[in-house]
């Protein structure tokens, strides 16, 4: 179907992985992580994407071009499975699909994602997230604009609020229906409550000692750690624990012990049981650090001021201290789990401190 080939200076970031495997640099605009690697695989019945990217003009010319230094034209796609549902993965799903008629697969806990968010009115996700906020602690001039929105009905501009819907459900543990290769899905609840990661079950065609290869979405990345925060549901008060889903993740793909893995950032590495080790110390100091923090009673958006981040707190834009603030609650959360760390009795907003 195609040739293998690297990235050509001045053409498509393209680099070839052997093996019927490529991967695309898909642009994310303004956004720290650059791009997201769309991977193209080649199967017995034709080209499967593994991500899309971001939904974006810049974006899908980049698709566009690097399937094409891979020998493929868009319409040849007959498949696209999504690791997660975020939109700098899922994102050009849509066009993908409306383009080649490819079919879409995810799992299903992330599929229940799509369909809430494209069935839930604006104002009440509006209002449902200054209700989280305010729970959490932060202040009146925070949540002042998510009130105005819902107040105001205002449309939904953020990306990722009108994904395309799935039509094949991802069953971990199974191999996908991919005629000629061997890719088993393996769930790894964590960074989103459906992502999977996608182990091809084959021998590595640079001959590199270990279990084939893995496609890690961003549940295992080589330089940075995925986000985690809490798997919001307007309509469900369950208490999950999405920190202890992840770390558990990460133990089970440890023990699969692949040769290399194909993340969906930065780049391809070897030695992943070491990785995921480096991570899970990450947490675990991670988690030391705050229960020092909590030698005082916190709230979430107060223990969030005070967690290191990748800059400081006042440089931290709006959006982006609302994603810091569901990280820290989902650490708190495993924290209560674990029984190191409890809810002040009578405070509002809750507090939690170390016990």
């Amino acid at each position: 179907m195609t040739r293998e080939s690297g990235a050509r200076p001045g053409g498509p970031p393209v680099t070839g992985h052997g093996g019927g495997v490529w991967s695309i640099k898909v642009p994310i605009p303004d956004n720290p992580l650059g791009f997201t690697l769309v991977h193209l695989l080649d199967t017995d019945g034709g080209p499967v994407l593994i991500d899309t990217g971001w939904d974006d003009p810049a974006s899908w010319s980049t698709l566009v071009a690097g399937l094409g230094a891979c020998g493929v034209a868009v319409e040849d796609v007959t498949g696209v499975v999504i690791t997660h549902h975020h939109p700098d993965h899922h994102g050009l799903s849509a066009r993908v699909r409306e383009a080649s008629g490819a079919w879409i697969a995810m799992h299903e806990a992330d599929a229940a994602v799509v369909r809430r968010t494209r069935s839930t009115p604006a104002e009440h996700w509006y209002g449902y997230m200054a209700a989280k906020l305010t729970a959490a602690g932060a202040p009146a001039e925070h949540v002042a604009p998510l009130l105005r929105a819902a107040a105001d009905g205002r449309p939904r501009k953020l990306p990722g609020l009108d994904p395309a819907l799935p039509d094949r459900s991802i069953t971990p543990g199974e191999l996908l229906d991919l005629p000629g290769r061997r890719l088993r899905a393996i769930w790894t609840p964590g960074h989103t409550p459906g992502h999977v990661c996608l182990h091809l079950e084959e021998d590595h065609p640079a001959g590199l000692p270990g279990n084939g290869r893995l496609f890690s979405g961003d549940h295992l990345l080589p330089g940075i750690t995925p986000h985690i925060g809490l798997y919001e549901d307007p309509d469900d008060d369950t208490v999950t624990d999405p920190l202890s889903d992840y770390l558990d993740s990460l133990e089970r793909v440890g023990r699969l012990g692949p040769a290399e893995v194909l993340p969906a950032h930065q780049r391809a590495f070897a030695g992943a049981p070491a990785r995921v080790r480096e991570l899970l110390a990450h947490h675990e100091d991670r988690l030391t650090g705050l229960l020092a923090l909590l030698s005082e009673p916190l709230t979430p958006w107060r223990l969030a001021e005070r967690m290191e981040w990748n800059r400081p707190w006042a440089d931290i834009p709006a959006g982006s201290r609302s994603i810091a603030v569901s990280e820290a609650e989902a650490h708190v959360r495993h924290l209560v789990k674990l029984g190191r760390a409890e809810a002040a009795a009578g405070s509002d907003p809750v507090t939690y401190v170390a016990v």
